[in-house]
């Protein structure tokens, strides 16, 4: 049986990807450490039909709901049935567009999925993501002065995330593992474009992710090594005074989320441009 004052059912109806709920939603959420959303995304939801089995759904899981519906005629369609169930309902993005509205003086033209539209920000999002893809964990060396950011680090700093996440965001990323008695490829310190950061975090921080980090059968894997406080603390000196001779800044992840590792990044590009 569930508990109720444990956990709580959050549905997310969106005529999109559900991309901006689950972002609101979560954001909202955290601020809750008593309570643990369980999450139910309904994405591209266009018709009444369609929104009719939602409704339904929700009537036998109650919970709050948010919605991104541009059209009105859903929107009210969830707002009464809503009401009737006895759940709170929150249209998300309608306040936001009120603000803007009264502000620019004309009405918003309500276009489902406007956000997506292939534009120019779309493609270098695809062209980041691809470059991210191929620059991933040390390879294509030849490539690195074509990135906006080269991320460098030891093991299990967040480096692939981070790269995915500011690759999102139209930002050409490669990143590249420190490992102490490994030297850096010349291509790093040859590149003059990109913005090259490290990142560190504390040593029982990384000792604690690599030890639920899974494997498999690798060859010349030494688990006791990998997890080693004492060789992490030099893998981390290593790494700090690897950055310090070479002016490159350094941003420790222990309490960041990607997210916040990313925007710390993206503050710096242009303090150093």
């Amino acid at each position: 049986m569930e508990n109720r004052k444990n956990f709580f059912h959050l549905h997310l109806i969106s005529d999109s990807t559900g991309e901006t709920l689950m972002s609101a939603g979560r954001a909202a959420s955290v601020q809750f450490r008593d309570a643990q959303p369980v999450e139910h995304l309904y994405p591209l939801i266009r018709s009444r039909k369609q929104l009719l089995a939602v409704l339904e759904a929700i009537d036998t899981e109650p919970g709050i709901v948010l919605y991104t519906l541009v059209d009105t005629e859903l929107a009210a369609l969830v707002d009464e049935r809503c009401r009737e169930i006895g759940v709170p309902a929150a249209n998300v993005l309608e306040p936001v567009m009120n603000v803007f509205q009264l502000y620019l003086g004309t009405p918003s033209r309500r276009r489902v999925s406007a956000q997506h539209l292939m534009n120019a920000d779309y493609f270098a999002r695809i062209e980041a993501l691809n470059f991210a893809m191929d620059h991933d964990d040390g390879q294509m060396p030849e490539d690195y002065d074509e990135a906006d950011v080269i991320i460098l680090g030891v093991s299990r700093t967040s480096k692939t995330p981070t790269s995915i996440y500011l690759a999102n965001r139209g930002i050409k990323t490669a990143n590249i593992p420190i490992v102490p008695g490994v030297p850096l490829p010349e291509a790093v310190f040859a590149a003059s474009r990109p913005l090259i950061v490290g990142l560190v975090a504390t040593t029982d921080r990384i000792s604690q992710v690599r030890e639920h980090r899974e494997l498999g059968t690798v060859n010349g894997y030494d688990h006791m090594h990998y997890t080693d406080r004492a060789a992490i603390s030099e893998e981390l000196k290593y790494a700090r005074s690897l950055c310090a001779r070479n002016n490159w800044p350094v941003i420790d992840v222990t309490r960041r989320s990607i997210e916040e590792t990313a925007a710390a990044i993206v503050a710096l590009r242009p303090k150093l441009r």
